[in-house]
C-alpha cells in the first residue's frame, strides 16, 4: 500500500482500521508498523477529525415544529363529493357513453329497415332506390 492509498482511505472511512474494506486492512496495518511518518500523520488528523464529528451533539427538535409538521399532513377540509367518487363516476360516464352509442346504433338500425310483413309500407329512411313510393305516399296525403 502506498502513502497516497492510505490517506484516501483514511479521508473515507475515518482513522479506525476496523471500518476500512477488509481487503486493505492488513495492508494498512504493515504500512503503520514500518513507523512510515505521513501515514501516522495521516492517521492523527482522521483521529481528530473522528473526534471532532463525534463530539457534535444535534439538539432534539422543538416539539412545536413537530406539531406543526403533524398538522400539516391532515387536510383542513373534508374531501367533497366530487374529489370522492371522481374515479368511479367517471368510469360509469364511460359506461353511459357506451350504452347510448348501443342506443343509437339501434335506432340508426331499425330507421334504416322496412317494415316487415305490409307491401304497402313505406319505405325506409335512408332508401333511395324506390323513389316513386315515395312520391305516391306524398301524392296521397295531398289529395286527402
Amino acid at each position: 500500500m502506498t502513502p497516497e492509498r492510505f490517506a484516501y482511505l483514511a479521508d473515507a472511512y475515518g482513522a479506525d482500521l476496523q471500518r476500512w474494506p477488509a481487503a486493505e486492512r492488513s495492508a494498512a496495518q504493515a504500512l503503520l508498523e514500518r513507523n512510515d511518518a505521513a501515514s501516522l500523520q495521516v492517521l492523527q488528523q482522521a483521529r481528530q477529525l473522528d473526534s471532532l464529528l463525534d463530539s457534535y451533539h444535534l439538539a432534539p427538535p422543538d416539539p412545536a415544529l413537530a406539531r406543526r409538521i403533524a398538522a400539516s399532513a391532515i387536510p383542513d377540509r373534508p374531501e367533497s363529493f366530487w374529489s370522492r367518487y371522481a374515479d368511479w363516476l367517471s368510469r360509469v360516464g364511460f359506461v353511459g357513453v357506451g350504452l347510448a352509442g348501443i342506443a343509437t346504433g339501434i335506432l340508426v338500425a331499425s330507421l334504416s329497415l322496412p317494415l316487415p310483413g305490409a307491401s304497402e309500407a313505406l319505405p325506409s329512411v335512408f332508401d333511395q332506390g324506390d323513389a316513386d313510393i315515395v312520391f305516391t305516399v306524398n301524392a296521397e296525403e295531398s289529395e286527402q
